[in-house]
């Protein structure tokens, strides 16, 4: 059996413990999980518990993401490393679950270039930034991790990557979490956020974008505000490593893993899992456009 990413997100409003209660529960049904979690809001806290400014960088291409000089590099290792993920292995400890916990700095989990110099909007004209300590992330040691869950455990990785000097570095949790995918052959990868998926018409949860063609993943990235643009990067760079299916799912909900495995999200990919009678059932998704709306032309269970 293949393992399963999940990606928690980080920000304000995601919900964390119906996430983990989830989890203990696959894993204790025999499923392996790798769970990778974001720490922006853990982070902003913390900066702003010692009085330093966070600031966010927009790139032409309308990617946001946290300007990370050397002190807001010590916050978020702190934050990250420390207190996310050592909270999450804790918890799920308490519920029976044998969790890791790792940053991409152990064991060169993940091995990233740093960025020499990040291109920023700032008020309508572009800037260049060079004391960003974030990277690109270039290899994933996926046979750590294939160790670590043939061994019963199961890796809680936070957002940090080993620079190819030896350095730490941030790294955006979306797009680790979809290596990650790649690295260890997943059968899915579930992005965990605090709304249910890509909407048709932000922030209106009823215009939610069930299905997605991969195909048609650029003909839809219009519609992403904020952060989900990174998140359908992320798919779009899972899918590119043999990933079959991405799922980006609320962690509001009740059984909020599960519920992504049944397609309850924005689905990305010809197939979606399922947890039925403790066996994973899969579903082939046939899609095609029609007068501009993604359309289900046909599924079958196998």
């Amino acid at each position: 059996m293949n393992p399963i990413v999940i990606k928690l997100g980080g920000a304000a409003g995601v919900s964390v413990a119906p996430v983990l209660a989830d989890i203990a529960n696959l894993v204790r049904a025999g499923y392996p999980i790798v769970l990778a979690h974001g720490t922006s809001a853990a982070a902003d806290e913390l900066a702003a518990r010692v009085g330093h400014p966070c600031r966010q960088i927009t790139s032409p291409s309308g990617h946001v993401s946290r300007y990370t000089d050397p002190e807001t590099l010590e916050l978020y290792v702190m934050a990250a490393a420390g207190g996310v993920n050592k909270n999450i292995v804790a918890a799920l400890q308490q519920m029976g679950c044998n969790a890791l916990g790792l940053s991409g700095v152990d064991g060169r989990l993940l091995l990233a270039r740093r960025k020499a110099a990040v291109r920023a909007v700032e008020g309508g004209r572009q800037r260049i930034i060079r004391d960003d300590h974030t990277g690109q992330i270039e290899a994933v040691n996926g046979d750590l991790l294939t160790m670590l869950l043939a061994s019963g455990y199961t890796p809680v990785i936070a957002p940090l990557a080993l620079g190819l000097e030896g350095e730490r570095l941030n790294v955006d949790g979306d797009r680790a979490a979809a290596m990650i995918a790649g690295a260890v052959n997943a059968d899915a990868l579930v992005i965990l956020s605090n709304v249910p998926g890509l909407l048709a018409d932000y922030p209106d949860e009823s215009s939610l974008i069930r299905h997605v063609d991969p195909a048609r993943l650029a003909a839809v990235e219009g519609l992403a505000q904020g952060r989900m643009k990174k998140k359908l990067l992320a798919a779009q760079e899972a899918l590119e490593r043999n990933v079959p299916t991405v799922v980006l799912a609320d962690s509001r909900r009740a059984m909020p893993v599960a519920a992504a495995l049944r397609g309850e999200g924005t689905v990305i990919g010809e197939r979606v899992l399922s947890i039925e009678n403790d066996r994973l059932q899969i579903k082939d998704l046939r899609l095609r456009i029609e007068d501009g709306a993604l359309q289900t032309a046909e599924q079958v269970t196998r």
